[in-house]
């Protein structure tokens, strides 16, 4: 004989265990199924290879005389990396008050004063400005005459920024991390 009193009634006898494994496994394969789908759309946009091989650059400045430069590139970008004279660093360091469009203390933008360290694009249109140019000794941007210190500061021109200067470090006696 069936004991009434103690069994449930569902509609179309259905075993209510049975029917919430099924909704939990229809809801577990739709979310790998989502997951399966989604994971190579977001891993396209992670940087290749390529990118993440220039994201830092190590360079040996040990072999560059006083009073020159280097242009490296970086990101695709020049950066300029200046043995800086101390006729360049007493100049620069002596301007430190003067009025700037964009005023910062050349001791802010170097970690060795000796070591000048600046991503070579010109704040203005992108140009690629020149050293040994213009009235501050700095850098001169051929496109439109934007004159920079020997810090790499803005001075004269449309310019409305100082030459970026990248994230670096010394990493050795003469060798320099940049990025």
């Amino acid at each position: 004989m069936v004991d009434t009193a103690n069994a449930e009634t569902h509609p179309g006898g259905e075993d209510p265990s049975r029917r919430d494994f099924i909704h939990i496994a229809a809801v577990t394969g739709a979310v790998g199924g989502v997951a399966a789908l989604a994971w190579p759309l977001v891993d396209q946009m992670n940087p290749s290879g390529d990118t993440l091989a220039l994201a830092s650059v190590e360079y040996d400045y040990g072999k560059v005389p006083l009073g020159q430069q280097v242009s490296i590139i970086w990101r695709g970008k020049p950066v300029f990396i200046r043995h800086r004279t101390p006729k360049e660093i007493a100049e620069a360091r002596g301007d430190d008050h003067a009025a700037m469009p964009d005023p910062q203390a050349d001791a802010a933008r170097v970690k060795n004063p000796e070591w000048l360290i600046l991503i070579g694009v010109c704040t203005h249109l992108g140009c690629v400005p020149g050293f040994g140019g213009g009235a501050y000794g700095g850098w001169l941007c051929p496109c439109h005459g934007s004159v920079y210190d020997t810090s790499g500061r803005i001075r004269q021109g449309p310019a409305p920024k100082n030459l970026a200067v990248p994230d670096y470090a010394f990493t050795g006696p003469t060798k320099v991390k940049i990025g």
